[in-house]
């Protein structure tokens, strides 16, 4: 069973999606997150498959994951033709964010537009929720809660989102040292990247220079 786009209301509304990892429109993340507390929503990714539940972004975002179902269903031969059929350069992987980290964050709270531009610029650092809390005038404690609720993401979280892009554009436009790009990006060393971006894109950073080559 799949959902596209605000259809993921229908899936949370029948208890479908309780309990499950899920995402639906940016837009609609805050509404959905107050709606159904007991959906773990992914608000970031363009689709997500949780056992025999996919539920996925907008409407573009609802080719990509009908491409992967037919990938699971018949394999990447079929997949790939489909897309070719379909005039779609190619598929892109579920964990890949909706839209850049830094316009989505900022979209979602015009309060913190100005600290995540702050920190964007300083990624090599480590960025600790204190020194983030004290850029913003407040306490570490009320900061945290304060940006959880106003973007959607915890500070951490969001930091290592902006570490994402700053390494993923890196990789797709440049042919630096992956060392080079793990230190640039604030991830200080290879396998902490690696780790990051297997965990959020689902490939490890090789395979983002591939693409990028292509």
């Amino acid at each position: 069973m799949a959902s596209v786009c605000s259809g993921a209301y229908v899936l949370a509304a029948a208890g479908l999606l309780d309990g499950r990892r899920a995402t639906t429109h940016w837009s609609r993340s805050g509404d959905f997150q107050r709606r159904f507390p007991k959906v773990r929503l992914e608000p970031d990714l363009i689709f997500v498959r949780d056992g025999p539940i996919w539920s996925s972004a907008g409407i573009t975002a609802g080719i990509d994951l009908a491409l992967a179902m037919i990938d699971d269903d018949l394999g990447e031969d079929v997949a790939r033709a489909v897309a070719r059929q379909l005039v779609v350069y190619h598929r892109r992987p579920g964990g890949q964010s909706q839209f850049s980290a830094l316009l989505e964050l900022e979209s979602r709270q015009d309060k913190f537009a100005t600290l995540l531009r702050w920190a964007s610029e300083r990624l090599q650092h480590r960025l600790t929720v204190e020194e983030l809390a004290e850029q913003a005038a407040m306490s570490p404690r009320n900061f945290a809660r304060a940006f959880s609720r106003g973007t959607g993401a915890t500070p951490a979280k969001a930091i290592e989102r902006l570490r994402l892009d700053r390494a993923k554009s890196a990789l797709e436009s440049g042919a630096d040292a992956i060392e080079r790009i793990a230190r640039d990006s604030g991830f200080r060393d290879p396998e902490r990247m690696r780790r990051a971006f297997l965990r959020v894109y689902g490939q490890p950073p090789q395979a983002f220079r591939r693409g990028g080559r292509l």
